[in-house]
């Protein structure tokens, strides 16, 4: 996320977990909902089954996952895009009223690749401004719709006070990113992120939409995710879950979540909690920052 600076090639830090714990977990839902489909193409909002595809997120999957975290007695961070706050006002209060974690995620789920920093700061000011509106939050946490960052992307969260960002994929640990080279150069927290830990790889089908894509059995993304999960808690890494709610909150798969959910939970050195805690116990462990150098060619 910078022109140029240090050996971008160094290893991220390893971490020294919270006390008894040995490795962390943390739960990603992306509230994409309409907007998602809306950015691809506006003249999907006159397609009723469309709409209704993404709409079963906000009225039927989440619900249904709120429910099942109270039930673990968990708490979980929600991407939100400004434009899902807005029209699903009530359901963002919700999670916030039962004590999840909200973030950005964009406003209209814009992929900033080919706009202008300007545009780009754009996008997150109208993205703040209706999570503010709506739910009364100032959020820490950003992740870049279709996880799309640029070079400058760090220093605009910078700017505006984030905490951290989760985004890239160069690590499985989280760590501090610098803004520039410098040793008074400002750092964000990063908590990495994969595409193998993304269930839209494993669900998403939408023709004409997404693509022709896979419907993969949830037996499979649990066994996936199980394998990932056990090797992260004898590495000591951090596991970071992308779900969503139009996609995971699907009967079968919601039941393949709640499972994984319960070998996580079994585990007492596993520590799952939210983002934010993750970002700001990183934080606090001063680590030094990495530079990402721009390629040149």
């Amino acid at each position: 996320m910078t022109a140029v600076g240090r050996d971008a090639t160094r290893p991220a830090d390893p971490i020294i977990w919270p006390p008894g714990k040995k490795s962390a977990a943390t739960l990603g839902f992306d509230m994409d909902d309409e907007s998602v489909v809306l950015t691809a193409n506006p003249e999907n909002r006159t397609r009723l089954s469309v709409m209704s595809h993404q709409a079963y997120g906000a009225v039927t999957g989440m619900p249904r996952i709120l429910s099942m975290l109270e039930r673990h007695d968990l708490r979980a961070t929600f991407f939100c895009p400004g434009y899902t706050a807005e029209r699903y006002p009530e359901l963002l209060r919700r999670v916030v009223d039962e004590g999840h974690e909200v973030a950005h995620h964009g406003y209209l789920h814009e992929a900033v690749q080919g706009m202008s920093e300007k545009q780009e700061a754009d996008v997150l000011d109208r993205g703040l401004d209706a999570l503010e509106r709506v739910a009364g939050i100032r959020p820490v946490g950003y992740r870049a719709p279709m996880w799309e960052t640029t070079y400058a992307t760090a220093r605009l969260l910078l700017d505006r006070g984030f905490l951290y960002d989760s985004s890239l994929m160069d690590s499985d640990v989280p760590y501090e990113l610098a803004e520039r080279p410098g040793e008074d150069a400002r750092s964000i927290v990063e908590i990495p992120v994969s595409w193998s830990l993304d269930d839209w790889e494993q669900y998403a089908y939408l023709p004409e939409v997404f693509g022709s894509g896979l419907i993969e059995d949830p037996a499979k993304s649990l066994s996936m995710w199980t394998s990932e999960l056990t090797e992260s808690r004898a590495a000591g890494t951090c596991f970071a879950l992308t779900a969503h709610p139009f996609l995971s909150g699907r009967l079968g798969r919601v039941r393949a979540l709640e499972d994984l959910i319960e070998i996580m939970t079994g585990w007492d050195d596993v520590w799952v909690t939210t983002a934010a805690e993750i970002a700001a116990h990183t934080r606090s462990l001063s680590l030094v920052p990495r530079v990402f150098p721009q390629p040149e060619i």
